[in-house]
């Protein structure tokens, strides 16, 4: 997701929110939760190099048409190198790990260990950009929580034998990706519109995968089943281009800040269709881990509030 504003990891979370605010929201957390689920169909059919290839083409087929007409394609276009870079660490790596890492961990242990992505946001900022609201006790806090709930349950369902190191590390490089992105367009795409740069880069990434896919393609769409069929283009014109569209709608309705709490209805959506439609198993890890990365999400979240000066 690419926020509109450096307020995105600093705003308040406080005020009331309209009816079209709450639709939008609803709407934006629904669609950024499928992803992980439509994958998993995905993969049924097709490679990896496929998928990202077709959910990038399809995405960038809608959103630059609709970045032309609002205005957003030709900055998007003059700001390229920076848009590239944006496209590699939010996409091109990122979305590859992802949906590699879903041969082997369910959709729904992806889309949790995605909700990390505060955690790095809080880290870089304070780490790298030397942020002082990063630095204060209650968001180094809930990063703290929250990794230490991601390794309780990494480390549970491995000695269980329920996942392997390897690919819970793949997304969790995905989520450091995403962290990194919204941080590099808000440095330097912030004059940018928003479509014209997650148009461009899914442009970009759809010919960069290209040559990986397009040799396979024919033979995975001959062969591919009406799930797999359907899952891709859920995947590229749903949870790409609609949400991306939706976000932006909702930044504007409700601002950045609110916008970022669809983090956990994300994960909440991953984690129910993949136990409801595809069996995924409730394990002891989730069980532990899962509220500790609520609380500290809550808590990398949030803000502090100012200390009031006194008047006397």
């Amino acid at each position: 997701m690419l926020p509109e504003s450096r307020e995105l990891c600093q705003g308040h979370y406080y005020g009331q929110v309209s009816q079209k605010g709450l639709i939008l929201f609803a709407l934006a957390g629904i669609f950024w939760g499928l992803p992980y689920f439509f994958i998993a169909l995905a993969l049924e059919s097709f490679s990896t190099p496929s998928i990202v290839f077709l959910r990038t083409l399809l995405g960038a087929l809608v959103l630059i048409p609709y970045a032309a007409a609002t205005g957003g394609l030709k900055p998007a276009l003059k700001a390229w190198p920076y848009v590239l870079v944006f496209g590699a660490v939010e996409m091109i790596g990122p979305w590859f790990l992802i949906t590699e890492a879903e041969k082997h961990i369910s959709s729904g242990l992806a889309g949790l260990l995605i909700a990390t992505v505060p955690f790095f946001a809080v880290a870089i900022l304070a780490i790298f950009l030397k942020d002082r609201k990063a630095l204060r006790p209650r968001p180094l806090g809930g990063m703290v929580i929250g990794f230490a709930g991601v390794a309780t349950l990494v480390g549970i369902d491995t000695f269980a034998g329920h996942i392997e190191p390897l690919y819970v590390l793949m997304v969790v490089l995905a989520a450091m990706g995403y962290a990194i992105a919204p941080i590099v367009a808000n440095i330097k795409l912030h004059d940018v519109p928003s479509a014209g740069v997650i148009g461009v880069s899914m442009a970009i990434v759809a010919i960069a995968y290209s040559p990986f896919s397009i040799p396979r393609l024919p033979g995975e769409l001959a062969s591919a089943s009406p799930a797999s069929l359907m899952a891709v283009g859920v995947l590229g014109l749903v949870c790409s281009a609609a949400a991306f569209v939706i976000f932006f709608m909702l930044i504007k309705e409700i601002g950045p800040a609110k916008a970022t709490l669809i983090t956990y209805v994300n994960t909440a959506v991953a984690l129910l269709l993949g136990i409801v439609f595809l069996n995924e198993p409730i394990t002891i890890g989730l069980i532990v881990g899962i509220p500790l990365i609520t609380i500290g999400l809550i808590m990398a979240g949030g803000r502090e509030r100012e200390p009031e000066l006194s008047k006397a």
